[in-house]
């Protein structure tokens, strides 16, 4: 099976993506990954002296030992303005996020929920073009599309750090998939995490790491599963 991942930052894949990933690839499927944006108008830009361009270079590079960590078939990332996807006019990411669904033919497409998790506009607006492409491309008859799901967090989730983000949960009527993780997966969250080096003070702050995990849950657009699939990538 194929999976396309569809995120706007560097690092939205290693914030619990990963986990799943890990344990995807290994039952032997071929994960993908697009990245909207070079993640350069961070904070922390500031802290190195770098220049939003700067910063977008250093982080893409980054991601690139993401991608050897995770073993994904392919990493993309465009280079829309970090931040400001709010102001593009969607149908600019919504080619964008087209052409690349069209090279790729994934069989399963995921991205944020409607809430974004942390609530962040880029979050947001990823979530609604991934959605509108999505529902655009099965209208033209793409056939190898099968589903698209959203990646998010239970209601029972324990691991945020209060002042950093907002989070928003799904609750357990919601969620239609739960992955179970294992030591390895854990192993690869890690390391796909260590990869961002000068993220790692934003990284220590969200408390990401010390977060209690009992499987990576996720949303299925139009499906309902109950009790939830333990593999994103089963169909009747």
């Amino acid at each position: 099976m194929k999976l396309l991942y569809v995120f706007p930052h560097p690092d939205d894949e290693s914030f619990g993506p990963a986990l799943a990933i890990s344990r995807q690839r290994r039952d032997g499927h071929e994960v993908h990954l697009l990245t909207l944006t070079r993640g350069g108008a961070t904070k922390l830009r500031h802290k190195f002296g770098h220049t939003i361009e700067q910063m977008g270079k250093v982080r893409l590079e980054e991601m690139q030992d993401v991608a050897k960590v995770l073993g994904l078939a392919d990493l993309t990332v465009l280079d829309f303005a970090d931040s400001g996807l709010k102001e593009l006019d969607p149908r600019v990411l919504e080619d964008a996020v087209a052409r690349h669904i069209r090279k790729i033919q994934p069989q399963i497409v995921v991205t944020y929920p409607v809430h974004g998790i942390s609530g962040f506009h880029d979050h947001i607006v990823t979530y609604a073009v991934v959605k509108r492409v999505f529902l655009a491309l099965k209208d033209e008859g793409a056939a190898h599309i099968r589903r698209l799901a959203f990646i998010t967090l239970p209601e029972s989730f324990s691991g945020s750090a209060p002042g950093i983000h907002k989070m928003h949960y799904s609750t357990a009527a919601e969620i239609d998939c739960v992955v179970p993780i294992d030591g390895r997966a854990k192993e690869d969250f890690h390391r796909s995490l260590d990869c961002y080096v000068t993220y790692q003070e934003m990284i220590d702050k969200t408390g990401v790491r010390k977060a209690t995990w009992n499987g990576v849950s996720f949303e299925i657009f139009q499906e309902e599963h109950d009790p939830p699939l333990t593999d994103l990538c089963h169909f009747d």
